[in-house]
């Protein structure tokens, strides 16, 4: 049973950071993408970041390029994002995801992914 944990969401002030971590358990990941996607209040869900796990490029939404950062840590089958100079439209649950077999120009559908985790809040405040 695949299962996704994130864990690292909270509060902080606006130019804080915060790391989310994606603890993913199940399957072998070896051929999978990860993404990381966010939704706020009245909003859909929106593509944040992603990358694939045995390759090196990331992928990034322009709203947080050069301010988040998607990382894996194979030994311990986790996904991060590291959020550095958060600003309050950052405020949302972000969402992790594994998908099987997605093409490079479809990874910001959300459509493509197989799994999902429950979610962690983060909020920024002004």
């Amino acid at each position: 049973q695949v299962q996704l944990v994130e864990s690292g969401g909270g509060l902080v002030q606006a130019g804080g950071s915060l790391r989310l971590s994606c603890a993913a358990s199940g399957r072998t990941f070896s051929t999978y993408v990860m993404g990381w996607f966010r939704q706020a209040p009245g909003k859909e869900r929106e593509f944040v970041a992603a990358l694939r796990w045995s390759g090196r490029s990331t992928y990034y939404a322009d709203s947080v390029k050069g301010r988040f950062t998607i990382s894996r840590d194979n030994a311990k089958n986790t996904v991060y994002l590291q959020m550095n100079n958060l600003k309050p439209e950052d405020t949302a649950v972000y969402y992790c995801a594994a998908g099987r077999t997605i093409a490079t120009m479809s990874y910001s559908s959300e459509y493509e992914y197989d799994y999902w985790g429950q979610g962690t809040q983060v909020t920024v405040s002004s």
